[in-house]
C-alpha cells in the first residue's frame, strides 16, 4: 500500500498540474483573440492605407515642427538677460535613478544566472525526455531576462528553483514526497494571462469585431476620422511653417 501510494501525486503536484492545464487554455483563448483581431485589423489596413499613411506623415512632420519651436524657444530664453540654467535637481535625480536601475540590474543577472545555471538543457544531456523541456524553460528564462520585469524574472527564478519548472503538466505522479516548495510563478503567470484577455477584449477593434452586426461598416467610422485628424493637421503645419516665417 505504500509503494502505490508514493506513486500518487501529492497535493503540490496536483496544484501544478491544475494550473498548467489553466495556463495552456488561457494561452489557446487569448491566441483565438490576437489572431481574430490581428485579421480584422488586416483588412481594416487594407480599406485605410493610404489615408493612414498620409496621417502618419503629418503626425511625424507636425511633432518635427513643434520640436523645432520648443527649441527655438529655448535658445531665445537662454539669449536673455535673466536665463540661469537649473540642473542641479535634474543632476540628483538622474543620479538616483542611476544607482537604483544599477542595483536593479545587478540582482536581476544573479537570478537569471542563478536560473540559468539549474535549467540549462546541458544539464539534462544523460536524460533525453527532460532536454526538450529543459530547452522550452530557458528559452522562456531568457525572453523574460531580456524583455520582462524584474518581479516576473524573480517569480519565475522561484519557480525553477522550486523544481516545477522542469515537471511536464502532463506528468501525474511522482516517485515519493518531495517538500512543498511556494511558486508564485504559475499563479503569476495566470493572473498576467487572465488580465492579457481581458485587455485584449478591450480593444476597440474587437469590440467591433463581436459587437457590430456588420463589422467592415466601421470603415466608414475610419475614414471620417482620418479625413478630420488630416484636415486638422494640415492646419497646424501650415500654421507652424507661417510661425517659423514670422
Amino acid at each position: 500500500m505504500a509503494a502505490i501510494n508514493s506513486l500518487l501525486p501529492d497535493e503540490n503536484d496536483k496544484e501544478q498540474i491544475t494550473l498548467k492545464a489553466k495556463i495552456e487554455i488561457l494561452k489557446q483563448e487569448l491566441g483565438n483573440i490576437q489572431q481574430k483581431t490581428n485579421d480584422f485589423e488586416a483588412i481594416l489596413r487594407s480599406y485605410l492605407a493610404d489615408i493612414i499613411i498620409e496621417e502618419q506623415e503629418l503626425t511625424v512632420l507636425y511633432k518635427k515642427i513643434q520640436k523645432a519651436k520648443k527649441e527655438k524657444r529655448l535658445e531665445q530664453k537662454k539669449n536673455g538677460k535673466n536665463y540661469k540654467e537649473s540642473e542641479e535637481v535634474k543632476e540628483i535625480s538622474k543620479k538616483i535613478k542611476v544607482s537604483l536601475s544599477k542595483g536593479n540590474q545587478k540582482e536581476k543577472k544573479r537570478l537569471y544566472r542563478e536560473a540559468m545555471l539549474n535549467t540549462h538543457p546541458d544539464k539534462y544531456s544523460l536524460n533525453e525526455e527532460k532536454i526538450d523541456l529543459a530547452t522550452e524553460v530557458t528559452t522562456k528564462l531568457i525572453e523574460i531576462y531580456k524583455n520582462g520585469s524584474f518581479e516576473e524574472l524573480k517569480a519565475y527564478h522561484t519557480h525553477i528553483l522550486s523544481g516545477n519548472a522542469l515537471k511536464n503538466y502532463r506528468e501525474g505522479f511522482v516517485e515519493g514526497k518531495h517538500k512543498t516548495i511556494e511558486d508564485s510563478y504559475l499563479k503569476y503567470e495566470l493572473e498576467k494571462l487572465e488580465n492579457l484577455i481581458v485587455i485584449a477584449k478591450k480593444k476597440h477593434t474587437y469590440k467591433v469585431l463581436t459587437e457590430y452586426e456588420k463589422p467592415l461598416t466601421f470603415i466608414d467610422e475610419l475614414l471620417s476620422y482620418y479625413k478630420d485628424r488630416i484636415f486638422k493637421l494640415k492646419k497646424r503645419t501650415r500654421k507652424a511653417y507661417k510661425f517659423d516665417l514670422e
